[in-house]
């Protein structure tokens, strides 16, 4: 396919915007990249995509999301609302995933990965939770991933906090799932990483199994300090700080996703640095459970490698980089904190590098010769000048995510002209409608008893 009559934008090491231009998708790559007209004679018999003037870039990357979470959408909680993060776990989050099914779970990852496709995100770094369904979990999901296109890296939470059988399932089902991945699921677009929790739901006994587990050189991916309740309980627990609780255990490490990071210090700052842990931001789900800000700008000057997720949020990504644009001036009443520049470091730059570990056989979220062709097509045109220097500020002031037009993974068009090509919106949809009733009815069921 040859992709022509588009700007450029390239995201490389030094970014460009590229007019006159065209590129050549071969076998799931970008095979090559050269002005247009001599790329329409030297590849003539080449099926030919029109950009219609639009941007071609590379496709945007969540890196830390719950699928398992659709359903959440106009959920009810049952009696007075929760008063902090510890209570909308204990009445929204965790009686929720005790009320899916197997069908549920394939039913909300469809209808999160229809909304990625729409909005231009080609790779999702998932965390899955489904208590009463877990054996096979991953699989299903991965199944749903394989139908739509996309790229995604899946893994299941082990935690204690539904006891010890189900936590050594969780436990089976990471290993389980990362053979498989070892072998090949969905042509190379799906791989895994270890789940866990929290520490505020992991015994030391089941940190220790976990590490003992997870083959050589795997991934953690479990949320950290989100709260501070976190932290009240490792130091209960052990005496120590979260992140230092984690590097006893042997978690941190440079393939390991620790998310939130809201309530860390200085010298777990410098655990996370030494150990070239990742750290994901979601500014939109802080807000909303009234968290706090993580301390990003403080993170990244330690040399924190910082990414960007959703939390299972909506897979719009430009959304959460004006949020994190926003959030912070607001929180610190200071309007030079997180620049722009910042902003794009982050949420292009260090989430294309989270994500090329996963799926090293060539660099994601780079439109560069030899790169993966995960590609979106923008139809934005400003009316003020659009330089390199000057895109992440037009990403967060002018982007919509109703922009994308188009957008490819590893070649193959998912969405062209706004039509979806690999998942059937309405389908979709009528199915998660028909499973939610029940969904909420179960959850109303796990709801605890005290919550009024």
């Amino acid at each position: 396919m040859l992709i022509h009559n588009v700007r450029l934008v390239t995201w490389g090491l030094t970014n460009e915007i590229l007019d006159g231009g065209a590129v050549l998708v071969e076998k799931g790559r970008i095979a090559e990249i050269g002005p247009e007209a001599r790329m329409l004679k030297r590849h003539a018999r080449v099926e030919r995509l029109d950009g219609r003037g639009q941007l071609l870039m590379p496709g945007n990357i969540c890196a830390h999301t719950h699928f398992y979470g659709a359903f959440a959408r106009g959920l009810a909680i049952p009696g007075r609302a929760p008063r902090d993060f510890p209570e909308i776990l204990r009445k929204l989050w965790w009686p929720l995933d005790k009320a899916l099914t197997p069908n549920d779970v394939r039913a909300s990852a469809e209808v999160c990965l229809v909304d990625a496709i729409r909005h231009g995100t080609t790779t999702l770094i998932d965390h899955h939770a489904s208590p009463n369904a877990i054996d096979g979990s991953l699989d299903v999901i991965a199944e749903a991933v394989e139908h739509s296109g996309l790229r995604a890296v899946l893994c299941y939470e082990v935690t204690d906090r539904d006891g010890p059988v189900r936590a050594r399932a969780g436990i089976q089902e990471n290993v389980r799932f990362l053979k498989r991945c070892a072998r090949g699921v969905a042509g190379g677009r799906v791989a895994g990483l270890f789940g866990l929790h929290a520490s505020l739901t992991l015994s030391d006994q089941t940190l220790s199994d976990c590490r003992a587990a997870a083959p050589e050189g795997t991934g953690f991916h479990i949320h950290v300090a989100e709260h501070e309740a976190d932290q009240y309980d490792s130091l209960a627990r052990s005496g120590t700080r979260v992140v230092d609780r984690l590097a006893k255990n042997g978690i941190l490490g440079p393939t390991t996703i620790t998310a939130h990071g809201v309530h860390t210090d200085a010298r777990e700052a410098e655990l996370l640095a030494q150990t070239r842990t990742w750290v994901t931001h979601q500014p939109r789900s802080n807000m909303n459970n009234g968290v706090g800000a993580a301390p990003i700008e403080s993170l990244v000057r330690a040399g924190v490698r910082v990414a960007l997720g959703n939390d299972g949020f909506s897979n719009a990504m430009w959304e959460e980089w004006k949020t994190a644009y926003l959030l912070h001036k607001a929180w610190h009443r200071d309007p030079r904190r997180m620049p722009g520049d910042l902003v794009a470091e982050i949420g292009a730059y260090n989430n294309a590098a989270l994500a090329s570990q996963s799926f090293p056989g060539a660099p994601l979220g780079v439109l560069a010769q030899g790169a993966h062709a995960d590609l979106i097509l923008v139809d934005y045109h400003p009316t003020t000048l659009l330089s390199a220097g000057n895109l992440p500020w037009h990403i967060l002031f002018g982007f919509h995510e109703s922009m994308v037009t188009t957008t490819i993974v590893a070649g193959q068009i998912l969405m062209q002209d706004r039509r979806l090509l690999t998942l059937d919106e309405a389908e979709v949809t009528a199915r998660a409608r028909a499973l939610v009733p029940g969904v909420w009815q179960r959850y109303a069921g796990f709801v605890p008893a005290d919550n009024q």
